[in-house]
């Protein structure tokens, strides 16, 4: 592929300490595409907030990730960005921020994310509204689904299209939906959706096992697993740490240890970005050859780890990716 300004920037002026590393991952899960192996991508943090989505979507539509692990903000944030971004508010002095300043942006209902703020009634409210029908419908007719797919049966519906505020194209869970996409959710429960449906519950108004559980996605992420990680196998590219990263991963050593299927390959391509600080014995900030001994990851196994912000390198590295 001939590569774009981006990618010829970056070749030529990252060539040490993190800067070489993000040109190295890059270059790593190219190769990895390459020779026919898979790749999943997972999102911590507030990246959807953050507007990944402008090459996250470009690469899900060129068929660069295969499978995706997200927090519950994540699944949601995308479609809040979606249908509320014209009501979202940007702090540039958010470090300055008072804790009166503060309580005045929640009288406000705004919720905030660093220096953007989440509208809550243009943004949760809006969505809240056309996903509680689809929560009851399945619950009255006793079916179940995992969070991601209500989240994709409510996309592919178009019906929140009239309130879109922003390019769809720029939506990286349109382009997982229309794909669609396999999705993983740990902890989908914290999330805003989560608290919604939690508060159904409580109400009575649908039941709890109307919504697949946790569990269930790692049966289901199992039998991806097994199924795709013939060949060059599976990598795990790491956006931040946290549950995104920590509950996929995860699936290797239970599948090997716990299941005995002893014919289960490791990942083969593992990168991390991360700020968080190295540390042994922490999930975010362990240096990759630790997943060594918990059977994550194997001795061959193409290792890289950028320590820097993924809201800056994450978009340079999908833009290599894409030959921009």
């Amino acid at each position: 592929m001939n590569k774009g300004p981006i990618s010829a920037f970056i070749q030529h002026h990252y060539r040490h300490f993190n800067a070489a590393a993000l040109v190295d991952a890059a270059k790593g899960y190219e190769q990895h595409l390459l020779e026919g192996g898979k790749m999943m991508i997972t999102l911590a943090g507030a990246m959807s907030t953050a507007e990944l989505g402008v090459s996250l979507a470009e690469i899900i539509r060129q068929g660069k990730v295969d499978i995706i692990s997200c927090t519950g903000a994540n699944l949601e944030e995308d479609i809040m960005n979606l249908v509320a971004h014209t009501h979202y508010q940007r702090i540039p002095n958010w470090r300055d921020l008072t804790p009166q300043e503060e309580w005045g942006l929640l009288e406000k209902g705004l919720n905030r994310v660093t220096d953007t703020c989440i509208p809550e009634e243009e943004a949760f409210r809006k969505i809240q509204h056309h996903i509680q029908k689809l929560w009851k419908d399945a619950d009255a007719k006793g079916e179940r689904y995992l969070p991601h797919e209500f989240m994709y049966k409510l996309l592919l519906s178009e019906v929140m299209k009239p309130d879109y505020e922003t390019d769809p194209k720029n939506s990286w869970m349109i382009a997982a939906a229309e794909r669609n996409l396999p999705i993983v959710v740990g902890g989908w429960e914290d999330s805003t959706m989560g608290n919604i449906f939690a508060s159904y519950v409580i109400k009575n108004e649908v039941k709890a096992t109307t919504m697949k559980s946790g569990i269930e996605y790692m049966v289901m992420l199992a039998d991806w697993y097994r199924n795709n990680s013939g060949g060059k196998g599976v990598g795990f590219f790491q956006i931040g740490g946290g549950i995104a990263g920590d509950f996929p991963i995860c699936v290797v050593p239970m599948m090997y240890q716990d299941l005995e299927w002893h014919d289960v390959p490791f990942w083969s391509y593992f990168c991390q970005i991360s700020d968080s600080t190295t540390s042994y014995g922490s999930y975010s900030g362990a240096v990759p050859n630790e997943k060594i001994t918990w059977g994550k990851l194997g001795i061959d196994t193409p290792k890289y780890i950028i320590e820097s912000d993924a809201t800056i390198v994450a978009p340079l590295i999908f833009a290599y990716l894409l030959g921009w």
